[in-house]
C-alpha cells in the first residue's frame, strides 16, 4: 500500500500507531504510508495490501473472543473491577479470584448475567462480566476460570491511585535537597580509577552533614562485560541489572579469606588502577579489565554458611532473569557482545544450545550471578549508610529510557521488544532532524500478554534499595517515537502504550519500596499528560533556564509559580554544569563540532540576552549583587530554586567544584568524549572526593538551598 486509506488508518488505530501528530510547533503533521506499515510490521501485524488489511481488521475483532479471560488488567484501589469472560455458550465455568497471599476466594456468577455473543467459524462464545468486591488490596493478584476440563489464569494488578510522598515532604513548606552525581566521576583517593559504591556512601555521609536527604545518581544498569564497554550510561546492556565496575572490591566480604600471595595480588591491581586517576579522561575498559581480574581472584574463596545462603536466596528471587542475564555474559566472552553475530543455534535464549552452554560454562554464569548478587549487597550498604547519616530518602536511583539493541536485554527479553525499530525523538528546535537513541522499544501487546511481568522486574530492581526513581523520558510510559529501521529520525511516527497499566505498576512498585518517582517530562509533551501524573503523584522535572511563562510571552517564572510537586534543578547533564554555562562554553563547543543552525555571533548573542534576563531577575529580587563573579552567580541560582515550593530542589556536585566541562554533548558520539569526563574543578584539573568536601566553596553554595533545621520539615 503507498497511501493512508481510512481502513488503514483504522488499522493502525487498533494498534495504537499514530497516523498523524503535532510537531513541537503545534503544526499538523500526517505521518506517511510507509512510517505506518513499517511500525505495524515490527508489531506483528501485515498490512502490505487492501486484502491484508481486512484480514489484520478482522482479528483485531476476532481477538478478544478468542480467549477466555483478557490477557491482564491492571486497576487501581478504587476502580471497579470488572472482568470479561468468554465462554462457549452454553457451557458453564467456575471462576476464583487468587490474591497475592495465596488467598482464594470464590467468585459467584450468576445466572441472567451473561451478555453479547459472537460467532467463531462453528462456535458461538458468550461474554460474561464479573465483578469484583471494590477495595481489592494493592498487590500482583489472578483471577481463574475453569471450563471445558481447562483452566485459564489472568493477572490482576491491583495499584495505587496516588503514590503519596514521604512524610518528610508533607507539610505545605517542606522541601528537601539534595545531590546529584555521575557516580562513575565522583572519585575518591580509595576509588579504581572510577566512582564506585563505597564512594556513593562517602558522599551521601558528607552531604547528609550539610543537610541533605538525597544522591540522585545516574543509570548505574550494566553495561558490556567484555571488549569495550558503552560510556553512556543511558545505553545499557540491560536496566535490570548493574555494571560492576561500581563494586568496590575490598568491600567484597570473601577478601578475607585470600592468602597472602593473593591478597598482595589485589593490591597490585589497585595501584594500577589507580593510575587512571590522574588522568583528564576516564578509562573504563582499563579500570574494569584491572578491577574483573582481582574480582576473578576473589570468586573461588569459600563463602560462609550465612553468605553461601544469602546467594542461593539472591539467585532464586532473581530467577530465569538472572541467569539469562548471566548467561549473556558467559557467552559474550567467547563470542563478543552482538548476539546477532553469534552462531545462530545461541541467538534464541530458551534454546537447547544456549542451555548446554550454560552447562557447559556453569563456572562462569555462576561468576556474574555472584558479581551481581554482591552489587546488590553494596548497593544495600550504600542506602543504608545514606539514612544512617540523617538522610531521609538516600539513594534516588535513575531509569534509562532503553536498552543497546545488541545487548543482554534484547537478547533475554526475546518479542518483549520490537525489531526492525529504534527509539528516538521528532524534530524539534533543538534538533530539527529528530533524534535516533538506537533502542528498541517494548512492543504494548507483548508486555500485555506477559503480564507486564518484564516490566515489572526492571522497575522492583531499579526500586531496590532506593528512596527514589527517576524515570528518564516519562513520557515513553505513554507513547514513543518508533523510527523503521533505513529511515531518517523525522520519518517516525508516535506508539501509544496503556499508560494506565505502565504508570499504575511503577507506583505499586514504588509504594511498596516507600519510593518517590520523579518523571523526566523536558521536551514534546501533551498537555494533560503532566497533569495526570500529578494527580498519581509523580513528581515532575524543572530546570531553571527553561521555566518560563511561555503562554505569557516567555518571561522568566517566578519561583512561587513553579509546582510544587517537582525536581527543580538549574541544571542537567545534557547542560554544561552551572559555571559553564553562564560562560557559554555550550555554545563554543557546539560551533567547534558544527552543531550550530545560526552563526556564532547569533547563537553567542542569543545565549547572553538570555542568561542576562535571568541574571537581571535575580539582582532584582537581592539574590545577586551588581558585578558579581560566576560562583556568586551559581549561588545566586541556587537561592533562587530554595524560594520556589518544589518538595525536591537537586545541586550537581559538578556545581560544587565549579566545574565547567561538559558531561554530554546531544547529537554527538565519537565527536566529544560524553560520559568520560571525571568531575573537576575550576581550572580543569580533576578532583577527588576528599578535596571537594573540604572546600568552603562547596559547603557554601549547599548552604544556599538548605533550609535551617526549625523550616525544615525531618
Amino acid at each position: 500500500m503507498t497511501e493512508l486509506t481510512p481502513r488503514l488508518s483504522q488499522l493502525a488505530a487498533a494498534h495504537g500507531v499514530a497516523t498523524e501528530f503535532s510537531d513541537w510547533q503545534g503544526r499538523h503533521t500526517p505521518a506517511t504510508a510507509e512510517t505506518v506499515l513499517a511500525v505495524l510490521g515490527a508489531l506483528g501485524v501485515d498490512a502490505d495490501s487492501e486484502e491484508a488489511v481486512e484480514r489484520a481488521l478482522a482479528d483485531v475483532e476476532r481477538e478478544p473472543w478468542s480467549r477466555v479471560l483478557p490477557p491482564v488488567m491492571v486497576a487501581t484501589e478504587q476502580d471497579q473491577v470488572v472482568v470479561p469472560v468468554r465462554v462457549q455458550q452454553g457451557a458453564g465455568f467456575e471462576a476464583e479470584l487468587v490474591l497475592e497471599d495465596g488467598t482464594r476466594q470464590v467468585l459467584d456468577v450468576v445466572p441472567g448475567e451473561r451478555g453479547e455473543t459472537r460467532e467463531l467459524g462453528d462456535t458461538t462464545v458468550e461474554r460474561t462480566d464479573l465483578q469484583l468486591e471494590l477495595g481489592l488490596p494493592l498487590g500482583w493478584h489472578a483471577v481463574q476460570v475453569r471450563t471445558g476440563g481447562d483452566t485459564w489464569r489472568m493477572p490482576l494488578v491491583v495499584t495505587p491511585a496516588r503514590v503519596e510522598l514521604p512524610e518528610v515532604l508533607r507539610s505545605p513548606e517542606a522541601q528537601s535537597w539534595g545531590l546529584m552525581t555521575q557516580l562513575y566521576a565522583m572519585r575518591s583517593s580509595e576509588s579504581w580509577g572510577t566512582g564506585d559504591l563505597a564512594d556513593l556512601g562517602d558522599a551521601g555521609a558528607w552531604a547528609a552533614g550539610l543537610g541533605a536527604d538525597f544522591v540522585l545518581v545516574n543509570p548505574l544498569h550494566a553495561a558490556e562485560p567484555v571488549g569495550e564497554m558503552e560510556p553512556s550510561p543511558y545505553l545499557p546492556t540491560s536496566r535490570r541489572f548493574v555494571n560492576p565496575i561500581y563494586l568496590r572490591v575490598e568491600d567484597v566480604p570473601e577478601v578475607a579469606y585470600l592468602s597472602a600471595a593473593e591478597r598482595q595480588l589485589v593490591e597490585w591491581h589497585s595501584d594500577d588502577a589507580k593510575r587512571y586517576l590522574d588522568l583528564d579522561m576516564l578509562e573504563r575498559d582499563a579500570v574494569w579489565r584491572v578491577k574483573e581480574s582481582a574480582l576473578r581472584l576473589i570468586f573461588p574463596q569459600r563463602r560462609s554458611l550465612r553468605r553461601s545462603r544469602a546467594f542461593q536466596a539472591y539467585v532464586e528471587r532473581e530467577g530465569r532473569g538472572l541467569v539469562d542475564f548471566a548467561s549473556w555474559c558467559a557467552v559474550a566472552q567467547e563470542h563478543g557482545t552482538s548476539w546477532r553475530s553469534w552462531p545462530e543455534e545461541l541467538q534464541d535464549p530458551t534454546s537447547p544450545a544456549v542451555e548446554a552452554y550454560r552447562e557447559q560454562h556453569a563456572e562462569e554464569v555462576e561468576f556474574h550471578c555472584w558479581l551481581q548478587w554482591n552489587l546488590d549487597d553494596q548497593l544495600a550498604r550504600a542506602q543504608r549508610d545514606l539514612l544512617d547519616s540523617g538522610m531521609s530518602l538516600g539513594v534516588i536511583s535513575d531509569l534509562a529510557v532503553g536498552v543497546h539493541p545488541e545487548g543482554a536485554d534484547a537478547w533475554g527479553l526475546g518479542d518483549a521488544l520490537a525489531r526492525g525499530v529504534t527509539v528516538g525523538a521528532p524534530a524539534d528546535q533543538y534538533n530539527q532532524l529528530g533524534q535516533d537513541w538506537s533502542q528498541p522499544p517494548w512492543r504494548p501487546d507483548k508486555l500485555a500478554e506477559l503480564g507486564y511481568a518484564p516490566y515489572r522486574d526492571m522497575v522492583r530492581a531499579a526500586l531496590r534499595d532506593s528512596g527514589g526513581l527517576r524515570v528518564d523520558h516519562v513520557i515513553g510510559l505513554f507513547r514513543l517515537w518508533w523510527i523503521p529501521e533505513g529511515m531518517k529520525p523525522y520519518q517516525g511516527t508516535y506508539v501509544r502504550y496503556d499508560h494506565e497499566a505502565m504508570i499504575g505498576i511503577l507506583l505499586l512498585e514504588a509504594h511498596r519500596a516507600g519510593a518517590v518517582v520523579i518523571g523526566e517530562d523536558l521536551g514534546t509533551v501533551e498537555p494533560w499528560v503532566r497533569d495526570y501524573l500529578a494527580e498519581r503523584g509523580v513528581l515532575g522535572t524543572s530546570i531553571l533556564w527553561f521555566e518560563r511563562d511561555w503562554d505569557g510571552g516567555g518571561a522568566l517564572l517566578p519561583p512561587e509559580s513553579y509546582r510544587e510537586l517537582c525536581l527543580a534543578t538549574v541544571t542537567t547533564h545534557d547542560l554544561p554544569p552551572t559555571a559553564g554555562y553562564l560562560q557559554g562554553v555550550h555554545v563554543d563547543l557546539r560551533h567547534r563540532l558544527g552543531l550550530l543552525e545560526r552563526s556564532l555571533e547569533e547563537e553567542t548573542a542569543e545565549e547572553e540576552r538570555s542568561r542576562d534576563e535571568v541574571l537581571a531577575d535575580l539582582r532584582q529580587r537581592g539574590l545577586l549583587r551588581a558585578g558579581a563573579p560566576v560562583a556568586e552567580q551559581v549561588e545566586a541560582l541556587h537561592a533562587f530554586l530554595a524560594q520556589t515550593p518544589a518538595k525536591l530542589v537537586g545541586v550537581s556536585v559538578s556545581d560544587l567544584a565549579g566545574d565547567t566541562r561538559v558531561i554530554n554533548q546531544p547529537g554527538t558520539d565519537e565527536e566529544y568524549p560524553n560520559w568520560r569526563i571525571p568531575l573537576a574543578g575550576p581550572d580543569g584539573n580533576p578532583v577527588l572526593l576528599e578535596e571537594l568536601s573540604t572546600w568552603p566553596s562547596a559547603r557554601s553554595l549547599a548552604r544556599t538551598v538548605d533550609r535551617s533545621p526549625a523550616d525544615r520539615a525531618r
